[in-house]
């Protein structure tokens, strides 16, 4: 098969300057590295192809030979190989390698080596689920909660050897944790199958942590749920994670932070939404007939009185403003709604039965009486008509 012209394999115009092919060259390598496509034999294909096409076209004299004959230029001894180069991650020390703007690729891939190791090693963050009631959302509450965090085994000191035992600099990677295998004339960097990238080997694994260094110990810690806290809501809890390795990193560790997640029980009489509170109250047909008094309770465990009017009706909405949750990081309060349902009395005594058959008879005017039914039955019957017609 053809080779594919090199600045086409670039994506860049024939009179491009260095900037331009390295800027593309930079691009499009990032985007096929054979580390972010594992096992694909085509990335790493079109990742050689470019390492090719820019060791040719970033040399002067080559990229004037090749401008000159072609591919041509490069075979059987017209110009001494695609692009001089015994390794291609020497382009990558070139264009990603060294100074700020190249950090951070080799660090991506972990082309740094023992650089690598020597950076600050972070623990794992940890998460838990808090469940609290709708109460302690309004007031806000200091709880205490159990978290089985990393720490440092005791029996090792977080070594993961045997007291007595060495730590010994791994004989496979000679202590860097990445190895490098051959594809050809493609090298790949993985982490140290022996030492796990530790760059280090613990020959008496220690009986207490298994050699990994760490065990699991059940913290108590204090956590400040603050008012107005709603369901969902994450707090963090910096430096309260797992402790970082000991071993594998010679410049620092830090722990993971504690990320704790807030679920708000449903509520028996209390429906939130934001920061008001909705509340469905039952009112005695004869209170919702004649008017009157019922008694609500409150979030914060008070209770208030609120006065119903004569005639009300089912769904009929009462506003108590300032009694519903706290608003977060804030003095202030929402609302609570209180909807009335009106309860049809059942279980009646005869005497009770003939006083409602009299009120039937009583009943004179029903758009007076029963309006909301007597509207409906109105709009029922001109329905009916309108079918008939």
């Amino acid at each position: 098969m053809a080779k594919r012209d090199y600045y086409e394999t670039l994506g860049v115009a024939k009179n491009a300057d260095a900037k331009t092919m390295k800027s593309a060259f930079r691009k499009k390598a990032m985007a096929c590295h054979p580390d972010r496509h594992p096992d694909d034999p085509e990335a790493e294909a079109r990742f050689k192809e470019l390492n090719e096409a820019y060791g040719i076209l970033s040399d002067e004299q080559k990229r004037a030979a090749y401008d000159r004959m072609g591919h041509a230029a490069f075979e059987q001894g017209g110009g001494g190989g695609a692009g001089g180069f015994q390794d291609f991650n020497d382009i990558f020390s070139q264009i990603f390698g060294g100074g700020a703007a190249g950090g951070g690729f080799a660090d991506m891939f972990g082309g740094g080596g023992r650089r690598q190791r020597e950076t600050m090693q972070r623990g794992s963050d940890l998460r838990y689920e808090l469940e609290i009631s709708l109460e302690e959302a309004y007031a806000g509450k200091d709880i205490d909660i159990t978290v089985p965090i990393a720490e440092d085994c005791e029996r090792c000191d977080g070594l993961g050897a045997e007291p007595g035992a060495s730590v010994e600099t791994c004989s496979t990677c000679a202590g860097h944790g990445r190895v490098r295998t051959q594809q050809g004339f493609f090298q790949m960097e993985r982490a140290c199958p022996t030492c796990g990238g530790q760059g280090e080997y613990v020959s008496d694994p220690c009986k207490a942590c298994d050699g990994v260094g760490q065990t699991r110990q059940e913290t108590e810690l204090d956590v400040s749920i603050p008012a107005g806290v709603e369901d969902g809501t994450r707090i963090r809890l910096t430096g309260q994670g797992d402790v970082a390795p000991k071993r594998g990193g010679s410049a620092g560790r830090q722990r993971g932070d504690l990320y704790i997640f807030v679920a708000v029980k449903p509520h028996e009489l209390f429906e939130r939404d934001g920061a008001n509170l909705f509340c469905r109250a039952p009112v005695p047909m004869v209170t919702a007939a004649l008017g009157g008094d019922i008694e609500i309770p409150t979030i914060d465990g008070g209770r208030s009185k609120i006065k119903v009017s004569d005639g009300s009706q089912t769904g009929k909405r009462l506003r108590l403003r300032g009694k519903g949750m706290s608003v977060l990081r804030s003095d202030k309060r929402g609302d609570m709604y209180i909807e009335l349902a009106v309860e049809t009395p059942s279980g009646l005594t005869k005497r009770q039965r003939e006083l409602l058959q009299e009120f039937a008879a009583e009943g004179g005017d029903q758009h007076s009486v029963s309006p909301e039914s007597q509207n409906f039955f109105d709009k029922a019957k001109s329905f009916w008509d309108n079918l008939v017609d």
